[in-house]
């Protein structure tokens, strides 16, 4: 048997800082998490190649003596901890002790700190856990770390790291869940020299998700607010409009802390349910306030799991919070109007009295005709001025039978970041918003032209097959012998595109567009696209990086659907991601099935029978039986199957 020998110091260094550094994004988080701990009101980040080069933090906080300088750098050297009790209620994001010798471990350090009110800071240089310098240095109070060449002694580990461009991205997700986690610090981001992010640090939680996040997200959020005993809920969700093809865009905080939680996300999916479409998932930034003692934060050394003392009572806080909000989103909204909203009004829209109506008509001149109008209020209405300052949705429903599932077109304004705007600037939007109302009333109480039957079409020459017609905008119906067969237009038309995708002799035909559409995605999901540009290229998909996680979409396969560029991109983004370390050919076909499935038929819309000539012969003749992921794409029934049914066998 072999010996059994005590593992030599440096050796236990490299492994434990396995568990803690995986990338640099890894040293990033441990890095603020410092910082904020310390007190910082204002952090700055610094990267360079990704982070792999260079990571630089910088804060404010209340640095650090000189006796303490080498001892933070000891396994399991804390000032967060003090006895086994501490553990029951962990207030800090930092307390391992772990995360200063593990980083100092692999890469070459650099730490210049100065403790609050001290006349000198002091500065220390190791090189793979090993001092090098150290003496006195001018420095703010604070504390400034400088980590580089990170795995330089572990390549092993370096190997496996992705190029500069997604190891940067996984930064630049770090830093995001950071700022938003605590937006009461000024966050400060700087990659490759460009700053990417600031957050002005005044506490408000969309302030952060304006600077991080961009502005339409911001704007496009509802309040949650709810609290149980011992436990509140507070953040913002996203109406189901506004929903996401992937959960990248799910934020959950528990006191202070960014954790990834599949019971909270089920808690706002439930709340969600009967409200998306299928593979579309809710946007939310939720912190989650409880006692200490309540969540055990001590599951997992990258501390993002944790574990609640009472899951039921979790769940349901979120649950009921998400599900206020969003009925409060739903109920019948009173708009005040602006003065200059009022103004833009009158300039743009014919008042008629009618005995006991009122009815406006866009664009002033000849009012429209009664049923093409807008029809406000009744005979209590006493003015036009009374109309311009509260507009309801109750008339509609209640006295001329609109739909029951109608909802107001005229809104309260969501919550989102306060801009100060131009006085010509906020007319104009005002202005624009409620031509919006108007428009979208109009359809709504409009009826829309019936849409006609499609004409079944002749038996094409030279084919034993009859054409029968659609059902339910999803199935064709054809006739061959004594059989009927169904057929999924839209699995069937999937595979035979990705058949042709798939076969590489095919080469993928690209349509440049007109103009290039710039999709907000995300950090992560815009970092993924374009770690695998080379991929999607090959795929025909031109994009480039725009900054602030959105890309610039410029080519696109021929015939795809642009209905929803993001919603397409974050769902390629997502196959790829989740599809781990396979082999290319692998992830080509969890791309080339995306993009099938985006540019096939659609079911639910109506098809002219010359178009499905090619799409039955391929079904009938046996070539395709199955979409891409594994469904059949036709049901036979025979004629026998038919009487037996109708009891005439």
């Amino acid at each position: 048997m072999p010996k059994i020998r005590e593992m030599p110091p440096h050796l236990a260094d490299l492994i434990a800082a396995g568990e803690v550094v995986e990338r640099p994004a890894s040293v990033v988080k441990e890095l603020v998490e410092n910082s904020i701990d310390a007190g910082a009101k204002a952090v700055t980040v610094e990267i360079r190649s990704g982070g792999m080069a260079e990571i630089r933090v910088t804060d404010d906080g209340c640095g650090m003596a000189a006796e303490d300088v080498e001892t933070a750098f000891l396994r399991h050297a804390t000032s967060k901890l003090r006895t086994e009790r501490d553990l029951e209620a962990i207030g800090t994001l930092g307390f391992r002790g772990e995360a200063l010798a593990a980083i100092a471990s692999v890469s070459r350090v650099e730490l210049v700190t100065c403790e609050r009110g001290a006349a000198e800071g002091t500065r220390l240089v190791l090189e793979g856990g090993v001092k090098r310098e150290r003496g006195p240095a001018g420095h703010p109070a604070g504390t400034t770390i400088c980590v580089r060449d990170l795995f330089f002694n572990t390549p092993a580990r370096q190997k496996f790291m992705k190029n500069d461009r997604a190891e940067g991205s996984a930064v630049t997700t770090a830093v995001v869940r950071l700022a938003l986690s605590h937006p009461e610090i000024s966050l400060r981001y700087i990659r490759e020299g460009k700053e990417e992010y600031h957050t002005p640090g005044d506490g408000r939680l969309q302030s952060a998700a304006y600077c991080t996040l961009g502005r339409e997200f911001a704007r496009g959020l509802l309040p949650v607010s709810g609290r149980t005993e011992g436990l509140a809920v507070s953040g913002f969700v996203s109406t189901p409009a506004a929903a996401r093809g992937n959960r990248s865009w799910q934020f959950f905080f528990i006191n202070g802390r960014f954790i990834k939680s599949k019971l909270l996300q089920a808690a706002v999916e439930q709340a969600y349910k009967n409200a998306l479409f299928t593979g579309r998932f809710p946007v939310c930034l939720l912190e989650l306030t409880m006692p200490l003692n309540a969540v055990d934060v001590n599951v997992h050394p990258t501390k993002m799991e944790v574990r609640f003392a009472d899951e039921r009572a979790a769940f349901d806080a979120v649950y009921w919070a998400c599900r206020g909000a969003l009925e409060r989103e739903d109920r019948p909204g009173e708009l005040a109007l602006s003065k200059s909203t009022e103004a833009a009004l009158r300039s743009s829209v014919e008042v008629r009295d009618i005995p006991g109506h009122q009815v406006f008509a866009p664009g002033g001149g000849k009012s429209a005709p009664l049923s093409g109008g807008f029809v406000v209020g009744r005979a209590n209405v006493k003015s036009g001025d009374e109309f311009y300052k509260r507009v309801t949705a109750d008339t509609f429903r209640t006295e001329y039978g609109a739909p029951a599932g109608f909802k107001t077109a005229i809104r309260p304004a969501q919550i989102g970041p306060q801009e100060p705007l131009k006085r010509g600037e906020a007319e104009l939007e005002d202005a624009v918003t409620l031509h919006d109302a108007v428009s979208e009333a109009q359809t709504v109480l409009s009826l829309p032209d019936p849409e006609p039957a499609a004409e079944a079409a002749p038996v094409p020459t030279g084919r034993d097959w009859r054409y029968v017609g659609e059902a339910l905008g999803t199935y064709v119906l054809v006739e061959r012998g004594d059989s009927l067969f169904l057929i999924d237009k839209h699995a069937a038309h999937e595979r035979i595109l990705f058949d042709k995708l798939k076969n590489r002799k095919y080469e993928v035909t690209g349509q440049l567009l007109l103009t290039p559409l710039v999709c907000d995605l995300g950090a992560e999901t815009a970092g993924t696209l374009t770690e695998n540009e080379a991929l999607l290229g090959e795929l025909g998909f031109e994009f480039s990086d725009f900054g602030g996680g959105s890309v610039a979409l410029r080519q696109v396969p021929i015939d795809m659907d642009l209905s929803d560029p993001a919603g397409m991109l974050e769902e390629i983004a997502d196959k790829l991601r989740t599809g781990g370390r396979r082999d290319v050919e692998a992830m080509r076909d969890d791309v080339l099935h995306t993009v099938a499935c985006k540019a096939a038929i659609k079911a639910g819309k109506r098809t002219d029978p010359g178009e499905l000539t090619g799409l039955i012969d391929a079904v009938l003749s046996g070539a395709v039986r199955y979409c891409p992921h594994g469904r059949p794409v036709s049901l036979e029934l025979t004629r026998g199957q038919l009487d037996r049914s109708f009891k005439r066998a």
